[in-house]
């Protein structure tokens, strides 16, 4: 079983930053491919970027792409989403997630199996 102690969220201005993080616990960590989604209220849950088991495939939702970055450190069984120039529309809770799909970076939500608590990212006008 993998868990998730998923930090970062907050209130920003838009046009801000922040970062999440997303640190796991078990040592299978660098087997997997992880991901991060999103919730807004009465919405749908929402793929944002996924990143693969070795760090060489990156994917990004078209509505963050150039603004968001994700990175993995295997060392400290964490992975990161930096947020940048951030808008209103973005704000949701986010949700850090692992696939077993080592090889690849999944964009659906059905590939992944372990799921973080959530935090809040609140974009402010």
């Amino acid at each position: 079983q993998v868990q998730f102690v998923e930090s970062g969220g907050g209130l920003v201005q838009e046009g801000g930053s922040l970062r999440l993080s997303c640190t796991a616990s078990g040592s299978i960590f660098n087997t997997m491919s992880m991901g991060w989604f999103r919730q807004a209220p009465g919405k749908e849950r929402q793929f944002v970027a996924s990143i693969s088991g070795n760090g060489g495939i990156t994917e990004y939702a078209d509505s963050v792409k150039g603004r968001f970055t994700i990175s993995r450190n295997d060392a400290k069984a964490t992975h990161y989403l930096q947020l940048s120039t951030l808008k209103p529309e973005d704000t949701a809770v986010y949700y850090c997630a692992a696939s077993l799909y080592y090889a690849d970076a999944p964009v659906m939500g059905d590939r992944y199996f372990y799921w973080g608590q959530g935090t809040q990212v609140t974009v402010a006008s």
